[in-house]
């Protein structure tokens, strides 16, 4: 079957499995009371969303990981794949689950059930992140290689043994940045479509090029490697679809730690296992000035402090989301431009890997 037949198969496969869970999941969520706490030093206007059910997330990680290993099984069983550690359903399943159950979950159970706003503490979640990140890098440097594609030319950069703890670093960032980004309204969904959908395409491309593959994938079988990347990246992208119609303004369920660490453990995965980890900051560029803003505010605010006694602030209020809200923008307004900012810059990076094309 096409690759891009299975794709549209495996994106309409999780839409469905959320539009099917999700009013049964939203009601039991209300029963337990897993609501929302809402932050006091967040906008005024967020107010109104205290007690709005959470850890929708849980949906979108069900229908993904149903989506992608019901497809992966059925196409490998048809097409004689192996199921060993070459196949990139398990790396895929380790760093989604795996930041999922470590710190994303864990730490909403902590803030909606026993209704501590601090959740986990910055030690632990630190834990959990860098054991993931390591696990992670550790198997991309001896399966995938500590190679990464450098965009616009047909050159890439090797790291050496310096590849697993920058990998590490990365793994724990964009995991982040995806929890900061995730504070309005249907943002992170909308960002995720299109971005993860990005990646599938890439992935794509890369399953139909078998001298690239041979070249820059020499350990894997190249086919089977990209085939089962874009199947995953269409199915969360075909998940956040579905939960965007219980998740745009006004939300009906936010998607929680638990959606937010799932979605940035499958963007830095997805990246890592094509080697496009630069991709990251054109895909992503939403989620990373999410953390960039809140590290700009921090660090400005402690050095006016310092100089002048009265800290001063860059933004009105930070991650940047916020700030935009603070100046009188309206939550769909917002998404609406981060969704089109990823939009083209997904469509420059997919553009950006011509020469190895």
């Amino acid at each position: 079957m096409n690759l891009f037949a299975v794709c549209g198969i495996s994106a309409g496969m999780a839409l469905a499995i959320v539009l099917l869970v999700m009013p049964r999941f939203l009601p039991f969520l209300k029963k337990l009371k897993f609501g929302q706490t809402i932050y006091d030093l967040g906008p005024q206007a967020h107010k109104v969303k205290q007690g709005t059910p959470n850890m929708g997330g849980v949906v979108t990680a069900l229908a993904t990981v149903v989506t992608l290993t019901a497809v992966t099984v059925i196409v490998g069983i048809k097409e004689g794949w192996k199921f060993d550690l070459h196949n990139a359903l398990w790396p895929l399943l380790f760093i989604m689950v795996g930041c999922m159950a470590l710190f994303g979950f864990p730490d909403d159970y902590i803030k909606d059930v026993k209704k501590n706003h601090e959740g986990l503490k910055p030690k632990q979640k630190l834990i959990g992140q860098m054991f993931v990140g390591l696990v992670f890098s550790l198997y991309c440097y001896f399966f995938v290689g500590s190679d990464v594609l450098l965009p616009f030319t047909d050159h890439t950069w090797n790291l050496g043994i310096f590849y697993i703890p920058i990998m590490t670093v990365l793994v724990m960032f964009i995991t982040n940045s995806a929890n900061l980004q995730d504070g309005v309204d249907g943002l992170l969904s909308s960002v995720t479509v299109v971005g993860m959908a990005a990646f599938g395409v890439i992935a794509a491309f890369l399953s139909r090029y078998t001298d690239l593959q041979a070249a820059l994938f020499p350990n894997l079988d190249g086919g089977r490697w990209f085939q089962v990347i874009s199947v995953m990246c269409f199915a969360i992208a075909g998940a956040s679809i579905g939960f965007l119609r219980f998740n745009r303004h006004p939300a009906k369920i936010f998607m929680g730690d638990t959606g937010s660490m799932f979605i940035g453990g499958a963007m830095v995965g997805a990246a890592m296992l094509l080697k496009c980890q630069f991709l990251l900051i054109p895909i992503c560029f939403t989620c990373i000035m999410s953390t960039v803003s809140v590290m700009m505010q921090t660090t400005y605010f402690k050095i006016t402090k310092k100089k002048t006694g009265t800290g001063k602030r860059i933004f009105k209020m930070a991650p940047i989301h916020h700030h935009f809200e603070l100046c009188g923008m309206k939550e769909n307004q917002i998404v609406l431009m981060y969704a089109a900012v990823t939009l083209v810059l997904s469509l420059i990076a997919i553009v950006s890997l011509q020469a190895f094309f």
